[in-house]
């Protein structure tokens, strides 16, 4: 590499602009650039949300799908000193309004009858008033009564305003606020985390060097951009790399297929889920998928099979596991490239260099080696705190700097660490603590089980019991009754599933994780 690498996204930006400019910067249907033509639109963008009013330390929202103009919007608002806040594309207008509010959110980048969505109409007919939003701008799409568009947005600009940028650029450090991610609020209202430049570069940077990332990959971003996974994960690492990034909006199997094919994609992250969906579909052999090089997962569990596949059937040199949280900057472990099959699928890897970890017991003691326990992580990816929330930071990071992180897990004596599963998703049979991931990492072996989720449901005599909800393999669907005889074979009898539905997909959420709320609503409308 040339030049050193910034600890900052305006710096990010520049250093991508000279050193990789006509290396392809993002390919998205249509539309391509290369790194010299993004920064110089980048630079449009800021410059029009300085014409615009926005100051340094303002709130701008992005509400949309991942395209390129996500890309340049997104990276526009660090330019101008302010701070980014991306909404994920699920949410109704009210959950949206409330996340608007909460982040004092003055301009918001959207998108109109982009797949279908028209997020403005969500927002207004939602009842919710978001005071200070001063003006919606449609990056994609029709442009509704007293939004603007685009193109027109831009047109703001009259170039008078590159020393105004220029010297904010110049006064922005890697310790600034750069984001509020809120958390997917799975309980409770979603949290703002308080996310920096410098601990996303500096902890992607280790994987996308663990991935070997060089000028010129491609990578698929299936992972949604609002979410630590795809702006931290993918976005940033592209633009430290010079590799092209090609936004994905939806998972859809035959064409991410065809496209990792035309597209020769080298470099894909994503969850299990995903690379489970492409081995799991029965003509996945009728594509060319050698173009593949280096995958990152993380996020739940994976059998050894999955990674074994990943490397035999769809053509993957190097796969590595990770684990982290949007409270940790997206990272606080991973895996080494060299590391084995067995490992990668077993383990999420080790801490970060810069980053330590513990495990501690209900009274908060440390517990030995082998023994599950909560995790608890210190060092420089520990988020600044929750937005406008201190009880809430207080409960989470210590005063000695120790985060929790609501996840129970093992560690070995090289330091790898094995999420056995959240707090939360853990439930008790008879008294023993039964955690749906190792359940579920054990039925994936059953041939017929493509793809597994397991939750717990009140029982009157056990406190609860598991139920399991089988996505079939192309060999499948399994016959419930012997898939929970062979499971009695297979585990202790408090972790077999007393239910086990066969269903045609499991709901995900857009970070493409099991969304198991909906999954305990199914299981008592199924009992019912």
């Amino acid at each position: 590499m040339g030049t050193l690498m910034p600890d900052n996204f305006p710096g990010l930006v520049k250093r991508a602009a000279v050193e990789f400019a006509g290396t392809e910067a993002i390919s998205d249907g249509d539309f391509s650039c290369d790194y010299a033509e993004m920064g110089r639109r980048i630079d449009d963008c800021a410059a029009a949300l300085v014409a615009s009013g926005i100051e340094p330390g303002d709130a701008v929202g992005v509400w949309a799908p991942n395209s390129w103009e996500w890309v340049v919007a997104g990276m526009s608002v660090f330019e101008v000193g302010a701070i980014l806040v991306p909404v994920n594309t699920r949410f109704k207008g009210r959950e949206a309004a409330y996340i608007l509010e909460k982040a004092k959110v003055k301009l918001l980048f959207t998108v109109v009858g982009f797949l279908g969505n028209d997020y403005v109409s969500d927002l207004r007919d939602s009842g919710a008033v978001v005071d200070g939003l001063d003006e919606i701008v449609v990056l994609r799409g029709d442009t509704p009564t007293g939004t603007v568009s685009f193109a027109d947005f831009l047109g703001r600009s009259t170039g008078d305003e590159t020393e105004e940028l220029d010297r904010r650029r110049s006064q922005i450090t890697g310790s600034d606020l750069g984001l509020v991610m809120f958390t997917s609020g799975t309980t409770g209202l979603p949290k703002g985390v308080m996310v920096e430049h410098a601990p996303i570069i500096r902890s992607f940077g280790h994987t996308a060097r663990e991935l070997g990332m060089r000028t010129g990959d491609r990578m698929l971003v299936i992972n949604p951009f609002f979410h630590a996974f795809g702006f931290n994960g993918a976005i940033v690492p592209c633009f430290m790399h010079g590799a092209t990034i090609l936004p994905h909006p939806i998972f859809d199997v035959p064409r991410v297929l065809q496209r990792i094919q035309d597209e020769r994609v080298t470099v894909f992250p994503g969850p299990p889920a995903l690379f489970q969906g492409l081995l799991n579909y029965p003509e996945m052999d009728q594509y060319d998928t050698s173009s593949l090089r280096a995958a990152m997962t993380g996020a739940a569990s994976i059998p050894v099979e999955t990674v074994v596949d990943m490397r035999q059937r769809l053509g993957f040199e190097t796969v590595i596991t990770a684990y982290g949280m949007t409270e940790t900057h997206g990272l606080v472990t991973a895996c080494d490239a060299d590391d084995p099959p067995d490992v990668v699928a077993s383990t999420s890897g080790k801490a970060l260099p810069g980053m330590e970890m513990k495990l501690v017991d209900e009274s908060g003691n440390e517990v030995l080696l082998g023994k599950p326990g909560e995790l608890l992580v210190r060092g420089y990816g520990v988020m600044r705190g929750y937005l406008d929330d201190p009880e809430q930071t207080a409960e989470t990071i210590d005063d000695d700097g120790w985060m929790r992180t609501g996840d129970i897990c093992v560690m070995n004596e090289d330091g790898y660490i094995d999420i056995t599963d959240r707090k939360k998703d853990m439930f008790i049979n008879g008294g023993f603590n039964a955690y749906p991931a190792e359940i579920e990492r054990i039925m994936l072996e059953h041939p017929q089980i493509g793809q597994v989720a397991v939750i717990g449901i009140p029982d009157e005599r056990l406190g609860e019991v598991g139920a399991a909800f089988v996505v079939p393999s192309p060999l499948g669907p399994p016959d419930s009754a012997e898939v929970i005889a062979w499971c009695r074979e297979q585990m202790a009898n408090y972790k077999v599933p007393r239910h086990c539905w066969t269903v045609d997909e499991l709901p995900l959420n857009p970070s493409n994780k099991v969304l198991k709320t909906e999954l305990r609503e199914r299981a008592s409308e199924l009992l019912a």
